[in-house]
């Protein structure tokens, strides 16, 4: 625990010599919890972001006809009788 407090230089509050575990994990809980709110939010807006593009592509596709007609042309039968 100590060597942790070091590498992320926690220094000993006033009257205190050494770092407690309560000021460490309380400094951390409020880092953890700060940081699991900003990661659902930027989440969401790229969850958001992903669905336009995807709608934007299929509002392209649906422009688009997937297949194409030709005109028919006379190599039937009934054309050659004729």
């Amino acid at each position: 625990f100590l060597e942790t407090a070091a590498y992320f230089c926690m220094k000993p509050k006033m009257g205190e010599k050494e770092v407690s575990p309560h000021s460490f994990f309380s400094i951390w809980h409020e880092f953890s919890s700060d940081f699991k709110d900003f990661w659902k939010k930027e989440n969401k807006l790229i969850l958001q972001e992903r669905v336009k593009e995807a709608e934007e592509v299929c509002r392209q596709k649906k422009g688009k006809s997937l297949y194409n007609i030709r005109p028919k042309h006379d190599s039937g039968i009934v054309s050659k009788n004729s």
